[in-house]
């Protein structure tokens, strides 16, 4: 069951997309240091506090009469969307009615004050910062849990070309297996290109790895929900070995299956696929984004099940690169309702039907291309100047 919400990726366009930008506003003095605000309280005259209290009443008069705008926007937002997932279940066309078509409103009014005598706040205990793992991480939890180490490609070419292999046998085309990688990595990613940590990034900003930037938990889903071909494909490859080779790949096997178990000891959910994603079981199921064998198997059913999702709902057009990352990115659900449209309706749909609001409000490039049209219009543009890179000519090469 894949994950209908934006998830975080790695190119420029799709961090954009989706990476957490908050929001301006006056810092409140109270959040300052106690020695600072004592000091700021007994330096403020009755003057100064009248004023503050003036101006912090004429900002929560504009701000609730906003919020209360604001509110009854994106309610409008969930009900149009129960609406549409309602007649989809039940057949009925969708049409302009069942989408919210204004943009969402905008605060323009003035900021929160800064209160001149601020009382100082308890003390807070620091807040607990989770760790995202990195390959290190990754493959340090495969030894410890399964005694294992993903076979690592010998080149970047090898990689590419047992991905291309694969997910040509699948039936993902070229075009959409290259504009795909080129958005997700810019064009230039390798195989086990981590989002925040290319293009002269430093920090791990997710635990998306990879050509198609697969989340931990996405491993473990496609390890739950695919590990049956997974496996099958594995016994085909240890029958054509003998010796050595042979031994490896029985070993890789019995791992395989071990870990197909772990994934499906949970529901079929998001949630509980993320709940093992979390845990040093989890990390080493997604060492294996990393495996020659099974890493390709994994990138090409992350994009494959969106191609097959929609044609089990009756969507049998081939699909463009840009609307398969929009499936990609949004998840299975959401993408296909923005593929399904036709493009007057796409002109004319904007962005925030697809969002919740805290989401939407983070999300520049979906603000800055406020309709279905505009989004996939520069998604594609994005593809089309990665494609050119030297990781994607070298990818569409392998084909």
């Amino acid at each position: 069951m894949r994950h209908p919400l934006i998830r975080i990726g790695s190119s420029c366009l799709a961090l954009a997309l989706l990476s957490a930008v908050p929001q301006a506003g006056a810092m409140d003095a109270a959040a300052l240091p106690a020695s600072t605000a004592n000091a700021m309280a007994q330096a403020a005259s009755p003057q100064a506090i009248a004023e503050y209290r003036r101006k912090l009443a004429e900002y929560q008069e504009i701000r609730g009469a906003f919020e209360q705008e604001a509110g009854a926007y994106w309610d409008a937002i969930s009900d149009k969307r129960r609406g549409r997932n309602a007649k989809r279940r039940d057949h009925q066309p969708i049409d302009a009615d069942d989408y919210v078509l204004t943009q969402p409103p905008v605060y323009t009014g003035p900021k929160r004050p800064i209160n001149p005598a601020p009382e100082p706040e308890p003390g807070r205990p620091p807040r607990e910062h989770k760790a995202i793992p990195v390959v290190a991480d990754l493959l340090q939890a495969a030894a410890q849990q399964y005694q294992f180490k993903p076979q690592l490609p010998a080149s970047e070419m090898e990689f590419k070309r047992a991905y291309a292999r694969v997910a040509a046998a699948a039936g993902l085309t070229r075009e959409q297996a290259v504009r795909v990688y080129a958005f997700e990595t810019g064009g230039t990613g390798n195989y086990d290109v981590q989002s925040g940590i290319e293009h002269g990034g430093t920090r791990a900003i997710s635990t998306a790895i990879g050509y198609n930037q697969l989340l931990t938990t996405n491993s473990v889903e496609l390890v739950a929900e695919q590990g049956t071909e997974l496996v099958r494909a594995l016994t085909a490859k240890a029958a054509q070995l003998s010796g050595a080779p042979r031994k490896a790949m029985d070993y890789k096997l019995s791992v395989l299956k071990r870990m197909v178990a772990e994934a499906r000891s949970v529901p079929d959910e998001w949630s509980a696929h993320g709940k093992i994603a979390d845990t040093q079981a989890g990390w080493a199921i997604h060492a294996m984004v990393l495996d020659i064998d099974v890493g390709p198997l994994l990138q090409t059913h992350k994009l494959l099940t969106s191609v097959i999702f929609a044609r089990t709902k009756g969507y049998n057009r081939p699909l463009t690169a840009a609307e398969l990352e929009m499936m990609n990115l949004t998840g299975d659900g959401t993408g296909l309702d923005m593929v399904t449209m036709p493009q007057a309706l796409r002109e004319q749909v904007p962005t925030s039907n697809f969002f919740q609001r805290s989401g939407y409000e983070r999300n520049p490039v979906a603000i800055r291309h406020n309709t279905v049209a505009k989004l996939l219009a520069v998604t594609d543009s994005r593809m089309d100047s990665n494609s050119n890179l030297p990781g994607a000519r070298d990818l569409a090469a392998a084909f």
